[in-house]
């Protein structure tokens, strides 16, 4: 569903806005709410963050909502009653750290193709650092998106995409999730690094968080990753969040 929803965009003309929740953030009704209004706001792919104790490669923001979603409960097994219950129609994606995946057996990725969702994304797993458990990622039911740092060298770059599918989350700056008041002015090389190396869609996340950033982005990339500034805006108003969302959708459509 991944490549289709890709394709689909490229043959249209238009990048895709992808977003990222913390699933059951603020609260498990709302997490429903929000996974919906998103969709209906315009998103391409939904990325749903399995909430995680040690979640070191977030920011604050969404730090502090995984922490939140797990003082109410929230699990993977949770999480995939939440995406089965939302009947998106859009492609999701998992969004998980590599030990909640491990602990759920390993029946997990049919249960999450079971419940609707179409990728998955580990953000503990580089290229290489397992191969059996990257094995196992790459040849189940879900598209495996894998990350790129800026500071990757070329080769990796390609080994990266020839061990992933779906499409290629860029980071575009080094640290961890969070909104920034600029990009990093280095990132039109790091896209045209992974561009030259890269057949699948390219999209780039870490500090977008206003509609002229979306925009700039969409012009070189395929796409865009929002999630702090949506997560923050939902912790106050689902509605707000949505709204947000909207104004991300008309800039990249804007272009």
């Amino acid at each position: 569903m991944l490549t289709e929803r890709f394709a689909t965009l490229r043959a249209a003309g238009r990048r895709a806005l992808v977003c990222y929740v913390t699933a059951g953030h603020p609260d498990r009704a709302r997490s429903l709410d929000l996974m919906r209004g998103l969709e209906a706001a315009g998103a391409d792919v939904l990325e749903i963050g399995v909430p995680f104790s040690d979640p070191v490669a977030d920011g604050p923001v969404i730090q502090a909502s995984s922490q939140q979603a797990l003082e109410q409960g929230m699990t993977l097994d949770a999480t995939l009653e939440l995406v089965a219950a939302a009947k998106l129609r859009i492609p999701v994606v998992l969004f998980s750290y590599l030990n909640p995946i491990l602990a759920a057996g390993p029946g997990v990725l049919d249960r999450a193709r079971e419940a609707g969702v179409s990728g998955l994304l580990v953000t503990d797993l580089p290229v290489g650092a397992d191969a059996e458990r990257e094995a196992w990622f790459g040849a189940g039911p879900l598209e495996f998106v894998r990350l790129v740092a800026p500071t990757t060298p070329l080769e990796r770059m390609a080994l990266i995409a020839r061990h992933g599918s779906g499409f290629v989350y860029l980071i575009s700056r080094l640290g961890v999730t969070g909104m920034h008041t600029e990009l990093a002015s280095t990132l039109p090389a790091s896209i045209a690094r992974l561009r030259s190396v890269c057949p699948l869609p390219i999209c780039v996340g870490f500090g977008i968080s206003t509609s002229a950033q979306a925009r700039a982005v969409g012009a070189l990339a395929d796409g865009i990753v929002v999630g702090s500034a949506i997560v923050q805006a939902a912790g106050r108003n689902v509605s707000e969040a949505a709204a947000f969302t909207r104004t991300l959708r008309s800039a990249l459509d804007e272009r």
